[in-house]
């Protein structure tokens, strides 16, 4: 969740830095900081709240050297202020340490080091690391961190460094870290965009690896000291790729790159009207698919069962990730796990994945960021291929999760032998044209935003494979302006939340045109008689919805499977200019991260 960037080279380290974290904010903003190593000295800087305090804190002092480490930090154990920010440093003042993780067993470890004198001062567990390795500590920084690491419970990615020593020690236990070769510097960072501008060229560290960085090289080992062969990989992404190219929010532009992001994830894998998918298995093998994913990846997981049981045929669950392996899931060898992670950092995606692995099912993960852990734990893969999404309100990397859901049940029901439908395979490549028109509506959308703004609840509805659809637009909604907002499927109304429909009820239907448009037509009204404000997402030229209509908001016609991604544009857009309107840090909602790499 929290950002890691430690650098040492040949050139001023606070920038290098301060650019990183930067470009890591939207791991983590509740505090910041920096720790330079110098002759012999350690210079730290933390500050409480946004990056910004922290930069103009660093402008009024001369601090610098060539060996620095710093954290932007998202909050799990003490609340986010200037004592519990990172770095953090041991009782000595010669080792700093900054963590991006859980240490479970801290509170026994704090009681271990108290009783041998340490005075632990911050109320997080991430201290303890520090102190730990102070105690182990013997002129040989690996050593003491690599002792240290044995005695901890959780998930780390840690970055070390000694007022003595002329190196970073990196360390990795479920938290992602990259390692950066530059020439004459290296890097350590939580996240590529942190690095990118000074090189492409990294090493992803697996669990339980630690890796020793100093200006002339890297050497990496596991956490008993036996070197491990290291896999070094060129990132394709580039720094214009990680810019907001004019537009006011990482969101909006997200939103806005979804024609070129769908035709990226499509790009090659459909050719003479066949299905072009990398799997390690065989789909006469697998008898059911098990989707487990979280937040908005679990949106398009639902999706994925309308449509891989509508066009694959074959029986799906959709189960969060963060209770699949509590509830003793009955798996079987015959069964195929899709793990759906933007980061691919996922913890409780992750989590699942294992414990469907160790019951030997079939893996499969749709991920967008390539080297992840997802993806090199799988056994196949769809990689979406849409760049990265710095929004911490996922928006491109949902509509191509849809995409590459169909796509796989294109790929099933083909590899059985069933006749594939062209209509599909027609609109999947029709769909980028499609959106740009959707995302025409932009200013109109604006304008219903500017009028429920004030709104403290919302309703949106949606039925068959929208229901999901509706499910995406409230948690929009209240990722990014903290207005109450439920999804539900239209007809369930009737068995409780028509209870709240009044005439300061906004009630979002998504009421394209299916077999179930004239049922959803019959909620509308429902809600029409008892006064509520409806907004509707229906397709050009519907006449008759109109009439029962506050606010419609037109999208192209698609076949049925497809919708959801073209009726996800517009709620993207109402919930992000409603938080606009509400002078929301939208980039930035309030106590969320874009990678949830905790439990």
């Amino acid at each position: 969740m929290c950002g890691i960037i430690g650098y040492i080279g040949d050139k001023k380290t606070i920038p290098i830095l301060i650019n990183g974290l930067q470009k890591l904010e939207y791991r983590g903003y509740d505090s910041a900081g920096v720790c330079i190593s110098n002759n012999g000295d350690l210079k730290t800087i933390k500050k409480k709240g946004k990056l910004q305090k922290l930069v103009d804190t660093i402008a009024t002092q001369d601090i610098d050297g060539p060996i620095g480490i710093a954290h932007t930090r998202w909050a799990t154990h003490g609340e986010p202020n200037e004592k519990n920010a990172h770095p953090h440093l041991d009782c000595k003042g010669e080792i700093a340490i900054v963590h991006n993780g859980i240490i479970e067993n801290y509170s026994s470890l704090k009681k271990l080091l108290e009783k041998h004198g340490h005075k632990i001062e911050s109320d997080t567990d991430s201290e303890i690391i520090a102190h730990l390795v102070e105690k182990f500590y013997k002129d040989d920084l690996e050593s003491a961190v690599r002792e240290a690491l044995q005695l901890v419970d959780g998930a780390f990615g840690l970055a070390v460094i000694h007022k003595n020593e002329k190196k970073i020690i990196a360390a990795r236990r479920g938290s992602p870290l990259i390692i950066g070769i530059g020439k004459n510097e290296m890097f350590v960072a939580s996240d590529v965009p942190a690095i990118l501008e000074h090189t492409k060229k990294v090493i992803y560290l697996n669990d339980n690896e630690m890796a020793t960085i100093s200006q002339g090289g890297y050497e990496i080992k596991n956490l008993e000291g036996k070197r491990v062969a290291e896999k070094v990989e060129e990132i394709k992404w580039t720094i214009d790729q990680i810019e907001k190219k004019g537009f006011k929010h990482f969101m909006l532009k997200e939103i806005f790159e979804q024609p070129e992001a769908i035709s990226n994830t499509l790009r090659g894998r459909i050719k003479e009207d066949r299905i072009k998918l990398s799997v390690n298995f065989d789909v006469k093998d697998i008898s059911r698919v098990l989707i487990t994913a979280c937040g908005t990846s679990w949106h398009s997981g639902l999706i994925g069962k309308y449509i891989l049981e509508s066009i694959a045929q074959i029986p799906t669950e959709v189960d969060y990730a963060s209770e699949f392996r509590y509830r003793k899931p009955l798996i079987k060898s015959d069964d195929l796990l899709v793990a759906i992670s933007q980061s691919g950092e996922t913890a409780d995606t992750l989590a699942a994945l294992r414990e469907a692995k160790e019951q030997n099912a079939k893996t499969l993960g749709i991920v967008n960021v390539v080297g992840s852990t997802i993806t090199r734990e799988v056994e196949s893969g769809i990689y979406l291929h849409v760049g990265p999404e710095i929004g911490v309100a996922s928006t491109k990397a949902f509509t191509s999760q849809v995409v590459s859901l169909i796509l796989l049940a294109l790929h099933i029901r083909q590899e059985k032998g069933l006749k594939v439908d062209k209509k599909i395979i027609k609109e999947l490549f029709r769909l980028p044209k499609k959106i740009a028109e959707a995302l025409k509506s932009a200013e109109d959308i604006k304008k219903i935003a500017d009028k429920f703004k004030d709104s403290k609840n919302f309703l949106y509805l949606g039925r068959g494979v929208n229901f999901p659809v509706a499910l995406e637009g409230a948690l929009k909604l209240k990722e990014i302006s903290y207005i109450h907002a439920e999804g539900y499927p239209a007809a369930e109304i009737k068995h409780g939340p028509i209870a709240l429909i009044d005439e300061d009820m906004p009630v979002v239907f998504v009421v394209t045109k299916n077999n179930l448009t004239q049922k959803t037509i019959s909620n509308m009204q429902e809600v029409k008689a008892r006064e509520g404000r409806i907004i509707a997402i229906v397709n050009k030229g519907d006449k008759e919805i109109k009439k029962i209509t506050d606010y419609v908001i037109m999208v192209p016609e698609t076949v049925d499977e497809l919708s959801p991604i073209i009726n996800s544009i517009p709620l993207q857009l109402l919930a992000y200019y409603i938080a606009e309107a509400k002078g929301m840090d939208v980039d930035k909602p309030r106590n969320l991260a874009k990678s949830v790499t905790v439990e």
